[in-house]
């Protein structure tokens, strides 16, 4: 069905104050939204890549997947806290409401945001400006639409962001 709906987020950001890596995403899928935690498509290569970066196996559970993160100081949340979209196709977002950025490097130690496709790029472009001092990383969507990026090269290049 391709009903555009307004849709809020649903669930907050995920860091504490040690974090040092935030990575956004645009917004959360369908299947993010349903299980209220980031990256909840099987099919999305997001947690293949994180387990290849930090050498550790990643759990399949949301309270394990928490915890890995807060354990490897990256922080996760979306460019877009609320928005008009199409199912989970990022292509047919309008009416954004940015997410606070700003609130999660101000109480944390974020020095490097990755931003996790051309979508999370686009509005994080558009919408944020003082952070603070980060440096910013634009890397290919692990999500299964890039299909022309194979698991390796996706961990080869989000690799430069993590040294």
């Amino acid at each position: 069905m391709n009903v555009k709906t307004h849709v809020e987020h649903g669930f907050g950001p995920l860091y504490d104050e040690h974090s040092e890596i935030l990575i956004l995403g645009s917004f959360p899928s369908v299947l993010s939204r349903e299980q209220g935690f980031f990256y909840g498509n099987p099919r999305n290569r997001f947690w293949a890549v994180l387990e290849a970066l930090c050498g550790e196996k990643v759990p399949e559970d949301i309270e394990g997947r928490r915890a890995y993160c807060i354990a490897h100081r990256i922080a996760l949340y979306d460019a877009i806290e609320s928005c008009d979209i199409v199912g989970s196709k990022d292509d047919s977002i309008e009416n954004v409401v940015p997410a606070d950025i700003q609130t999660i490097v101000k109480n944390s130690r974020i020095k490097r945001v990755i931003l996790n496709g051309n979508a999370a790029k686009r509005h994080y472009l558009a919408f944020q400006s003082d952070i603070g001092e980060v440096q910013l990383y634009f890397m290919p969507s692990t999500s299964p639409a890039n299909a022309a990026w194979s698991l390796k090269r996706l961990i080869d290049v989000w690799e430069t962001a993590f040294n």
